[in-house]
């Protein structure tokens, strides 16, 4: 059989030969995708490994026959954590770049940023990170969490037994897109269940934000009051002082319990997580899943990282983003291979009931018609290593709802 593949090898490159084309320009004839990560500002914290899981993923693929016959070429820029610059670059990326499709961006105003660009230049989008729902845009593929299988099963968690049986909520956000309305949902699913307004405290802090000790110590004055949980949705490196705080306050999960849906493994590596153990992230993803396919995805990321010589290699680790975009790379070069072409009207046709094997333990599905995945969730429990240990798992996995029924008007969306 090797013979038979060098042999082959051996006449391709006769033919090109023969033809006057050398190997090199067969090489140079690639299929160019982007990666659109803040590399820098406040959100590196969080993009940098999305953008290196990206390029494993892509070298990945490489070495497997790339896809239609060809290589992928992945062209990187940086945003640098400034949201009108996403859509510059998102401009970049497809006027002049000219790439097939683009895997980027974290937060929901970056996302929101480059929107009307991939409208306008019909690009392809694939957006790996939980987010607010209340869209369902034609040049994106949403491979994070919407609310409902993110924010909602988490706060339910909270309120049943297991979870501490929690009666009032601090909703505790970076001041943006994303946190305001994944709070407004929460607020309208608190109603819906009997919680009232005096009951719920919402604050918002700016990107960067670093001195939460007069916010922390309010928490604890509001949970005087009664049997009380803190959702935040704090972004980008904001999250290490938070926690460095609650734990300067002794802030214990027993106490008040922190549920968290934007910090993963990656956001911990920067703290000393002794004093958090307990406090919670509700995910689709964790590190510390145990099954075959997982195993394989974080032993092929260290060596990875260990391979490249990446920042802290030794100690690298996966989170749920990073699956997601994974999930993402793989999904469309599948789409792309079902259609012969990278055109994106066809890509986008394809890419309805798409499945792939994840490393969450499922075989995951793009949504015939919403644009969105269906995915597990989970919520994890911090422990002292900086991993989660698993408190929650659905049944499942649960179809993405992109518009929220707990806002007025969604629920004659729910069909898409």
């Amino acid at each position: 059989m090797k013979r038979r593949t060098a042999l082959k090898h051996l006449t391709a490159a006769t033919l090109f030969a023969l033809a006057g084309v050398s190997l090199n320009s067969y090489a140079a004839d690639t299929i160019k995708v982007g990666i659109l990560h803040s590399l820098s500002g406040t959100m590196a914290i969080s993009e940098t490994s999305l953008k290196d899981v990206a390029l494993m993923t892509i070298a990945e693929i490489n070495a497997n026959g790339g896809v239609l016959g060809k290589q992928l070429e992945p062209v990187v820029v940086d945003p640098a954590s400034n949201w009108p610059l996403f859509a510059e670059k998102a401009r970049q990326l497809l006027s002049q770049d000219k790439v097939a499709a683009v895997f980027g961006c974290w937060t929901s105003v970056s996302r929101k940023s480059v929107l009307p660009v991939f409208k306008e230049l019909n690009g392809l989008l694939f957006y790996p990170v939980q987010y607010e729902g209340e869209e369902m845009e034609h040049n994106v593929f949403y491979t994070g969490a919407a609310p409902n299988q993110q924010a909602i099963p988490a706060v339910e968690y909270l309120m049943s037994e297991d979870g501490g049986g929690a009666k009032r909520f601090v909703l505790l956000g970076t001041d943006y897109v994303y946190p305001r309305t994944t709070n407004k949902i929460l607020r309208a699913f608190l109603h819906s269940k009997g919680v009232k307004d005096s009951d719920i405290q919402e604050i918002y802090t700016p990107f960067g934000h670093a001195d939460y000790q007069t916010i922390v110590a309010g928490i604890k004055q509001f949970a005087a009051g009664g049997k009380t949980a803190v959702i935040s949705t704090i972004n980008g490196d904001s999250n290490v002082p938070f926690y460095k705080e609650l734990g300067n306050a002794n802030l214990k999960a027993t106490d008040i319990p922190v549920v968290a849906f934007s910090v993963g493994e990656e956001e911990l590596r920067g703290v000393d997580t002794a004093p958090l153990v307990g406090h919670l992230a509700s995910w689709n993803y964790f590190e510390s899943i145990k099954n075959p396919v997982n195993a394989e995805f974080i032993k092929k990321w260290k060596a990875y990282a260990k391979a490249k010589g990446l920042a802290n290699a030794d100690t690298v680790v996966t989170n749920d983003p990073m699956e997601a975009t994974y999930i993402g790379i793989h999904m469309w070069k599948q789409a792309v291979e079902k259609v012969g072409t990278t055109d994106v009207e066809k890509v986008i046709a394809a890419m309805g009931g798409q499945t792939f094997k994840a490393p969450d333990g499922y075989t995951v599905k793009m949504d015939e018609k919403n644009h969105h995945l269906h995915k597990p969730v989970y919520i994890g429990e911090i422990n002292a290593d900086g991993q989660f240990d698993i408190v929650y798992k659905s049944a499942g996995l649960i179809r993405a709802q992109p518009w929220s029924p707990y806002i007025a008007g969604n629920k004659d969306k729910q069909g898409l």
